[in-house]
Parts: structure tokens; C-alpha cells; sequence
């Protein structure tokens, strides 16, 4: 199967500016949906219209999925295998600047294995990819050209100790943490800005308790114990400032775990364990805080419909959070219950926004349910056996030339 199509809206569950099609072109929509299975080391790739298995490639353990930025790619985090594998998406734009190709071939393993000790955070930015591996203390860059092609190059970053850390590529420079100095197997404790040689260029940032990190716009936030830092990108040497957490916040409560915004800059992420805080670094209210009526269990923006966000909780129920208002706007029951008492990495509900559509994985009954993203309407179920748990979207919408 080999398609031409002229982009009008394509990303990794995010829509572009669309682009009229003329009289002669055929509209066509093309999702995919990645789903790695809890309790067998799989991946399936499914067609998100037809709700059908398209291929399925075998893992070395248990995967989290992280797609890249163009959505060419999506690699599959094996920790307890000490591995990173890389796949193809088989969807693939090519920008001519007035208009854009879309390329849509079969899924296919890219041959890209990067073995290293406990790999765990991965981040994709501006062209690069860059997996952190906490076993080693080591971070392993390389363009997601190189890894289109099947070579897993590149270069490696030393922190000094493994520790739980991660690296952020930003052009010419990387912001790498910084372990913790008296007990390395605590959370980092800052970040440091090195040049492509390894340089550290200024002081360190402090960031007591550094988990999670995520890029909006033309900002890039990690979060602390203390609050956000918040690091720039616009032109020469990055800079990196500390955003406190506000007045009035709860004690107990911080952020570990970002999500940036699509088509707006503000960053989504959890605050205790029954709420989310809204934060925009450039506002003089840069948090808001939204309360759940039980523990969250997961939580995604919507790229499309940029003034929502969506909050699964343990009740079983999806929350459409709208962005501007800072308030929830619409619930629904999905599921059954399932329990936030256990182990975190316990089977539980994970959410992907698939253009018009909310996809929630329930690996207790081996099925996806697929929501309308704008009326929470339950749309369909999608069958996949097994415990369908970790789970990407990647796709668009175009004018196809046969």
C-alpha cells in the first residue's frame, strides 16, 4: 500500500493549518493508532478507522511508546530489557513549503536498537531524539533522520552518575540533569546547559526533586520541587529562569509529570493526586489549579481542539478540561473503576486524541473506547484482546493524488 497525499492537516494526534484541496483531489483521513500490551512484550498497530491490527511486532519486555515530533517515528522504551527500539510509522510528510507529500506506506521495524542500562526518558525536539539511561548516567542522541534510515548513530553524554535524569536537545546545546550529589539514586537536583562537546556553559539551575518535563511553543519547562523551571529558546544560548509555584498552592502538592500545548503555549501537569494545574509561564497567574472529584489517572491534551485537554479518573470517568475557562466542561463514565491503590505501573487507562476522536485504552477488557472529542459521545469499542495499555496516535488528513 503506497499513497501520495497533499497534507492538509497531519501530526502526532495534532492538526496543521489545512489547506484547500482542489476540485480534482480525494480527501482522505488516516490515523493510526500504536498500543503496547501490559502483561506481553507487543506492540500492535492498528488503522484507527477501520479498528482492525495492521501488523504487530514483538517487544523484548514491556514498552512505553513515545512518538517523535514529525510522527515519522515512534520508539517503544523497553527498561527492563535495556533497550529502545525504533519502528516506522509508515506516515511520512514532506514539506515543499506552499503545500506538503504525505507518504503513507505498512508500518515497519526500523532496525534501530540502542541498548544501554534501564533506558526510561525520551525526548524528541527540533529533529532530535534524545533517550535517557538511568542504569548508566547516559544520554544517547541522535537525529530522527539518521534512525528514518535505519542507523542508530549519534552521540553519548555523560552525567557523572546514573541517576533518574534526562536530556533535552536544543539546537547547538542540550540541557542535561544533574544528579543528586550525596545520594544519586534520589531525584536530580538541577540541570546544567552543555554545548555539543559536553561544555557546561554557566551555573547550574537548581530544580530540588527534577521529574518531568515538556516544550510548548518556543518554551521548554522541567518541573521541581520548588516549581517550574522554564527554559527559552529564542535565538543564541538558551536561558533558564525559576518559576516558584504560587501563593496559596497546596503544601503537599507538586508537579512531576508535563504536558505541553498544541496550537497554544501552556503546559499541563498533575498537582497531588486530585488535581491538575494549568500553567502559563508568561501570565502573572501562571497557576491554575483544577480540582478532580477523585485521584487522576491519566491525562492528554487534545492538538486539534487546542482549548481542551482530557483527565481520565479512577472512577472511570473522562473530564474535558477547557483551557481558557480553567474548568472542567463536560464528564462521562467509559469504564469500570480502576483503583490508583496498588503499583503505579498497575494496568490502568491510557488516553490518545486521534483527530475527531478520544481513544481510551481499558486493558482490563482487552478493548479501546473511542470517544467523540468534542461531545464526549462514546463513538465505538475497539476489540483488541489481551491488555491494550500504553497508546499513540499518529496521523492527519490530506488531498490524495493516486
Amino acid at each position: 500500500m503506497k499513497k501520495l497525499v497533499s497534507v492538509l492537516a497531519l501530526g502526532i494526534a495534532l492538526g496543521l493549518t489545512l489547506l484547500p484541496a482542489r476540485a480534482e483531489e480525494k480527501a482522505e483521513v488516516v490515523w493510526r493508532l500504536f498500543v503496547a500490551d501490559r502483561n506481553n512484550p507487543v506492540m500492535h498497530v492498528l488503522d484507527a478507522a477501520e479498528g482492525k491490527v495492521i501488523r504487530s511486532f514483538g517487544l523484548k519486555s514491556q514498552g512505553r511508546l513515545y512518538p517523535t515530533e514529525s510522527g515519522r517515528a515512534v520508539f517503544a522504551v523497553q527498561a527492563d530489557a535495556n533497550i529502545a527500539t525504533g519502528f516506522a510509522t509508515g506516515i511520512d510528510i514532506d514539506d515543499h513549503g506552499d503545500h506538503a507529500d504525505l507518504e503513507v506506506t505498512e508500518p515497519r521495524a526500523l532496525g534501530v536498537e540502542i541498548s544501554g542500562k534501564k533506558p526510561v526518558h525520551f525526548v524528541s525536539h527540533h529533529g532530535e531524539i534524545a533517550i535517557f539511561y538511568d542504569g548508566d548516567g547516559v544520554a544517547r542522541i541522535m537525529s530522527e533522520a539518521d534512525v528514518l534510515k535505519g542507523e542508530a548513530g549519534g552521540d553519548s553524554i555523560e552525567t557523572g552518575a546514573p541517576h533518574h535524569g534526562v536530556a533535552i536537545p536544543l539546537g547547538d546545546h542540550f540541557v542535561m540533569s544533574v544528579p543528586h550529589e550525596q545520594d544519586p539514586s534520589e531525584l536530580p537536583t538541577g540541570v546544567r546547559l552543555v554545548d555539543r562537546s559536553g561544555n557546561q556553559l554557566g551555573e547550574v539551575a537548581q530544580c530540588p526533586g527534577l521529574h518531568g518535563e515538556a516544550s510548548s511553543g518556543s518554551l521548554v519547562a522541567l518541573a521541581c520541587e520548588t516549581g517550574l523551571l522554564i527554559v527559552t529558546e529564542q535565538g543564541g544560548t538558551p536561558e533558564i529562569r525559576h518559576l516558584p509555584y504560587a501563593n496559596g498552592l497546596p503544601e503537599d502538592g507538586k508537579v512531576s509529570t508535563l504536558i505541553g500545548g498544541k496550537g497554544m503555549q501552556y503546559f499541563l501537569g498533575n498537582f497531588g493526586q486530585k488535581a491538575v494545574a494549568l500553567i502559563d509561564p508568561e501570565d502573572e497567574n501562571a497557576f491554575r489549579l483544577i480540582e478532580l472529584p477523585v485521584r487522576r489517572v491519566h491525562f492528554a491534551i487534545d492538538p486539534v481542539r487546542t482549548r481542551f485537554a482530557y483527565v481520565f479518573t479512577e472512577d472511570g470517568r473522562l473530564h474535558q478540561i477547557n483551557i481558557l475557562s480553567g474548568k472542567i466542561a463536560n464528564s462521562v463514565a467509559v469504564t469500570e473503576p480502576y483503583s490508583m491503590d496498588g503499583h503505579w505501573n498497575d494496568p490502568r487507562p491510557r488516553i490518545a486524541v486521534a483527530g475527531d476522536e478520544i481513544m481510551i485504552t481499558d486493558p482490563l477488557k482487552g478493548l479501546i473506547h473511542a470517544l467523540d472529542a468534542e461531545t464526549l459521545e462514546k463513538k465505538r469499542e475497539i476489540v483488541t484482546g489481551g491488555a491494550p495499555y500504553e497508546i499513540v496516535a499518529v496521523g492527519g488528513s490530506g488531498a490524495v493524488h493516486e
